[in-house]
């Protein structure tokens, strides 16, 4: 395992997971720069210069880069999938990292890592029960599972410049900060949660906490390479998930079901999302040497919104 005062790179640093990174990161000792399209004249700021429209990075920062954390990717939740949101989607993540590559191929010095976000929408929409490992051989076709793929293929291509690559296919993040729980926090609230379309499409989420403990475990143990599944090892239905948080949040869940053609008319294709589900294996990480702190459901959302710490 390296020691020292390494530093790291995050893209996407002030999201959810990219700013509890960054704080786990300096309490462990590294030196944390974070790439931002703002600009700081102050040589203390963490922030470093990018702009992906204009293929600008900071070149001098870069190569002092021993590890690059990658998180960016406008949000797939937010507003409704038209034409230039869709192109926003794509263009975040697959110009953002072709500048990567570009950059790392010109530097003085090579980072010794580089880890990518990536998504579980990669196998499709809606895989139903069927347990996925990381080789699954025919991916989806629909939109988010296309542009995950490609987005894999321009992280791979940064193999080539002899530097480790991780690849974590991300499952739904499970925070009191962000992301889903918020959202089903304030249904379940006003007694308004209901599990969505059937109820029965897998949910494949992990606690934030073991997504920033799996990064870091992938910057520390070179060994780890290629693409893992960054789940817990225990995936639920939609209706189980909805049942859970009831349950803890000592709120009735007796609403029925929403029909699925009631969300596609509210969110459009987007709806997709909600309405499918995949049942993904952590086996690949787990066999690699990592322990996931929480691994049921329950135990998860009870120290979410409970305890609040994360």
């Amino acid at each position: 395992m390296d020691t020292g005062m390494e530093t790291v790179f995050i893209t996407g640093g002030t999201g959810l997971v990219g700013s509890s990174l960054m704080r786990i990161l300096k309490l462990s000792a590294y030196r944390v720069l974070v790439l931002s399209r703002e600009k700081s004249d102050d040589p203390e700021s963490i922030l470093r210069y990018w702009d992906i429209e204009k293929g600008v990075i900071d070149p001098v920062a870069v190569d002092n880069a021993d590890h690059y954390v990658h998180l960016a990717g406008a949000s797939v939740g937010e507003g409704r999938w038209t034409d230039q949101k869709k192109k926003e989607i794509r263009d975040s993540r697959i110009k953002s990292t072709r500048l990567l590559y570009d950059t790392i191929k010109g530097s003085k010095r090579k980072p010794k890592t580089f880890i990518s976000a990536s998504a579980i929408g990669v196998f499709g929409h809606d895989t139903g029960g069927v347990l996925l490992d990381e080789d699954r051989i025919k991916p989806g076709d629909d939109f988010l599972a296309t542009v995950t793929r490609e987005w894999e293929e321009e992280v791979n291509k940064i193999r080539e410049l002899g530097v480790r690559v991780v690849i974590l296919r991300i499952g739904v993040v499970l925070s009191y900060f962000g992301g889903a729980v918020p959202i089903f926090m304030k249904l379940t609230k006003f007694g308004l949660s209901a599990p969505a379309g059937s109820g029965e499409q897998y949910i494949s989420w992990v606690h934030l906490d073991d997504l920033i403990d799996l990064i870091k475990y992938c910057i520390e143990y070179p060994r780890i390479e290629g693409t893992f599944n960054a789940v817990a090892p225990n995936p639920v239905t939609n209706k189980e998930f909805t049942k859970t948080m009831a349950h803890i949040m000592d709120k009735p869940s007796f609403l029925p079901n929403v029909p699925g053609f009631v969300l596609k008319m509210m969110l459009g294709e987007k709806a997709s999302i909600i309405l499918g589900g995949n049942k993904v294996s952590s086996k690949k990480i787990i066999d690699a040497g990592f322990n996931f702190k929480f691994d049921k459901v329950d135990d998860a959302l009870y120290n979410i919104i409970k305890l609040k710490v994360a």
